[in-house]
């Protein structure tokens, strides 16, 4: 008998990646707060490039601390980010917000939410640390790094 390859659906991603903000500062206006996680969101970016993970854009909380843990993040991917309203702070649907972006996407957001996707789009219950990453495909989750992790991998390259 012959195998049949899985082919993808048109409609999804093959990976959604989501990557929480890394440490921020505490304060107010929650929106302006700075990002002091600067080695993490480095060390994400390092990390996903040695784990040869390939994406075609990054998404991203307009929130500061998540805008700049993407930028730095993106700086060892040479990829672009782009920002998303709909990842600013409560429940969304990951496949909305890539749709149409290719493939393979870095989502960079907040906790709970992110969380949350993990949990409706794989049944699995995890809570997603600052700074920490999960790599999602076709409704399962197939990696979960912490931020220590993620610097072990980093300092690999």
């Amino acid at each position: 008998m012959k195998d049949l390859a899985v082919v993808p659906p048109l409609c999804c991603p093959v990976v959604i990646w989501l990557l929480r903000h890394a440490h921020a500062a505490k304060g107010s206006p929650d929106s302006e707060r700075p990002l002091t996680g600067r080695e993490q969101a480095l060390a994400a970016g390092r990390a996903l490039a040695v784990m040869g993970v390939s994406l075609d854009v990054c998404v991203s909380s307009p929130k500061g601390r998540a805008r700049e843990t993407a930028a730095l993040a993106c700086e060892a991917l040479g990829i672009e980010v782009v920002e998303d309203e709909r990842l600013e702070g409560g429940p969304f649907d990951p496949h909305e917000v890539v749709d149409g972006h290719g493939e393979d996407v870095l989502l960079v957001g907040h906790d709970p939410d992110f969380s949350l996707a993990v949990n409706h789009l794989t049944g699995a219950q995890v809570r997603m640390p600052k700074g920490g990453l999960a790599g999602l495909e076709r409704g399962e989750l197939m990696v979960l790094l912490r931020p220590s992790e993620l610097a072990a991998l980093a300092r690999a390259r």
